[in-house]
């Protein structure tokens, strides 16, 4: 998880003043997606990008202004082809950045940029939501915005002026500015999730294919086994490995930034793990197994009180139909699945 609004924090009360750089709109082939920050000291220190290197120079002369006015900016750049192409983009783009610098009212209050840092700390999701014409700020949680939490996606909320949609609602202009409604898009939503995590049950040979690719993936994999032939370091060099049975260790790992994976066939094992699991807020369960062994799973989940609708979570056997055969495509075929439910749902 990136620390860039808690560096801009340290900064602040080091006393050396700091400013907050979001990009909030990019258009064509901008380097960095909306919702990446830079923060910027009073010293000239640096963390985080919003350009990939572009732009940050002017950035940077920008910040220094706003720490001296106290006052919020958004500010548009063009990113020539050339510069496009030093940080390995094919053409050029533009994107917008809203610079706040920390301690003011019409910057970033301290008190605001405290509690989404306490947030982030205590892994809630939350959002940092701008008024950009008066500058008011609050951090709401995640039932103001479901849609961009489930999705990781920033951006300007669209007001209704006639039947229009909102901005989670319509189609994606290419290049992320509706030209259209741009006068409407005043409440800028930077979207803050915890960082991803990936629980795997079990591990087998699937787990040593698919816990490299979950951390491609920008998962952080915790991997549970009772069985210490398999719970070893020399499989998993490095990783996260709970010696333990699932309900022993669980406590504090399901949240809804968690994808729940259970690979054993063993329901002294996976069974108490989908118990927690179908009771905590994962985005993702799925459990390795043929149909006729989910449909023993069922029947003891239904022998405990578990409704279908709270059973239909499970996706078993795991992984999208691919045909896939082999430890490394069965983990393609999971990390995809889990990918599918994070962007767009179960």
């Amino acid at each position: 998880m990136d620390q860039i609004p808690e560096q801009a924090l340290e900064w602040h009360q080091q006393g050396k003043g700091a400013a907050l750089a979001t990009v909030v709109q990019t258009w064509g082939s901008a380097p960095r997606r909306v919702g990446a920050m830079l923060a910027v000291s009073g010293d000239g220190d640096l963390a985080g990008s919003v350009s990939g290197g572009c732009v940050e120079g002017a950035v940077i002369t920008e910040a220094f202004d706003a720490l001296e006015t106290g006052q919020s900016v958004l500010l548009s750049y063009g990113v020539s082809d050339d510069d496009a192409f030093a940080v390995g983009l094919a053409c050029g783009g533009t994107i917008r950045i809203l610079l706040q610098p920390v301690g003011s009212v019409t910057g970033l209050p301290v008190e605001i940029l405290t509690k989404l840092c306490q947030a982030r700390a205590a892994r809630e999701p939350v959002a940092h939501v701008i008024n950009t014409l008066d500058w008011t700020q609050q951090v709401a949680d995640h039932s103001a915005y479901p849609d961009r939490f489930r999705a990781d996606r920033s951006g300007f909320e669209v007001s209704d002026r006639g039947g229009g949609k909102n901005d989670a609602e319509a189609p994606d202009h290419p290049s992320g500015i509706d030209t259209a409604t741009d006068t409407a898009q005043t409440t800028f939503v930077a979207i803050h999730n915890p960082p991803l995590r990936m629980v795997i049950v079990g591990a087998v040979h699937i787990a040593q294919a698919l816990v490299p690719m979950a951390r491609l993936a920008g998962y952080d994999p915790v991997i549970i086994d009772p069985r210490p032939a398999f719970a070893a370091q020399s499989r998993f060099p490095g990783e996260d490995i709970r010696d333990a049975y699932p309900d022993e260790v669980l406590d504090g790992l399901l949240d809804s930034r968690t994808a729940l994976v259970l690979l054993t066939h063993d329901p002294k094992i996976d069974d108490p793990a989908l118990v927690i699991a179908l009771r905590s807020p994962v985005f993702y369960i799925g459990a390795l197994g043929s149909t006729r062994t989910h449909a023993k799973r069922v029947t003891r989940l239904t022998e405990k009180s578990f409704t279908a609708g709270e059973i239909a979570r499970i996706h078993a056997p795991v992984g999208l139909n691919i045909g896939a055969a082999g430890p490394a495509e069965i983990a393609v075929a999971t990390l995809a699945q889990i990918t599918q439910v994070l962007r767009q749902g179960a």
